[in-house]
């Protein structure tokens, strides 16, 4: 009688545990995440939130990377380019997706993602690709960034087998800048990189320049401006310090003090890497590169894959350490 009852204890517990976990949850999983049951060569659904109709759709996850390329990079861009991006783009939309263990977006329940890049990552549809590209380039570039996101299929870049915060910006300008010094926390894969491929990007300078009383406006009455160019004594902007990796760290505008990033964004400057000037009554700001400068430099990709450089070699320069393996591994 109790092998009888310790039997059905088992076979219950196999039923109503085992089993549901093995069908939700799979047997093996891509590395780094919860497994999905999903098997190579499957399509992967990821849930999309669209930001110009204001609506959640669901898709494949290789449809996805293939709309993120087209919207993110460049079409003319090298092949081992484009395949690097496929693989970055990839990798940020797997670390959110519910799916494989991650919160999706917060302010879009239901989401993993968002065509907005103030929220996720830039996404097109090919009905406004061949608006953009026109109707004789659209098959051309859709082929090509069809190739890369084929060839690099279910790759993503990961760390300690955990999937990598892949973040991206256009053009680094000398140095890619480390996670630290842009957004306050370490990811040992998010280091300062001397980049030297990017010195073609039609971004990599800009200059702007802002008369006392615009300064003002923009930063704020307390700033004092206006009061300290009439009170002579001194520039009226200076720089304090700088990071590692040459941005803007501190600087002094009228009396008071602003970190580079803050003045980056309230004067609306391609970066943080900056030189400030007083001139005729004017403040010129000079940029080098544009982005926040963290991970992969998107001109800097180019360049590398112009000398020959693979998307492996790509990704694994610009994310320190990390390894580029399937979903699909164990």
């Amino acid at each position: 009688m109790k092998k009888v009852l310790a039997l059905t204890v088992v076979l219950v517990i196999v039923v109503v545990i085992v089993i549901p976990a093995v069908v939700l949850y799979g047997l093996g999983g891509p590395a780094g995440t919860r497994s999905t049951g999903i098997r190579k060569g499957e399509d992967i659904p990821i849930r999309v939130y669209l930001h110009d109709q204001d609506r959640i759709v669901e898709m494949s996850l290789e449809e996805y990377v293939k709309g993120m390329v087209a919207a993110e990079m460049p079409a003319e861009f090298e092949l081992e380019a484009l395949k690097a991006q496929a693989v970055a783009g990839r990798t940020y939309a797997v670390k959110q997706m519910a799916l494989f263990g991650g919160g999706g977006l917060a302010n879009r329940p239901g989401a993993d993602v968002s065509t907005n890049p103030a929220e996720s990552q830039a996404w097109m549809s090919t009905l406004q690709l061949r608006d953009r590209w026109g109707p004789f380039a659209f098959d051309r570039y859709w082929a090509k960034i069809g190739r890369a996101v084929e060839e690099t299929r279910g790759l993503i870049a990961t760390y300690n087998s955990e999937p990598i915060n892949a973040v991206f910006h256009s053009t680094s300008g000398e140095r890619t800048a480390s996670a630290q010094e842009v957004w306050g926390f370490d990811y040992p894969y998010l280091r300062s990189v001397v980049c030297t491929w990017d010195k073609k990007s039609p971004r990599y300078s800009d200059s702007r320049e802002y008369s006392l009383v615009e300064l003002e406006q923009r930063l704020g009455s307390d700033a004092g401006v206006v009061a300290a160019a009439q009170g002579g004594g001194g520039s009226v902007a200076q720089i304090i310090d700088r990071t590692e990796s040459g941005r803007v760290s501190k600087a002094r505008v009228g009396s008071k003090t602003f970190s580079g990033l803050d003045l980056r964004k309230k004067l609306e400057l391609r970066s943080a890497n900056f030189t400030m000037e007083s001139k005729d009554g004017k403040v010129v700001f000079k940029t080098t590169g544009y982005g926040h400068g963290v991970g992969m430099c998107q001109y800097g990709a180019n360049g590398m894959a112009k000398e020959g450089r693979s998307f492996r070699d790509i990704l694994t320069y610009y994310y320190t350490g990390v390894k580029i393996a399937s979903i699909h591994e164990s």
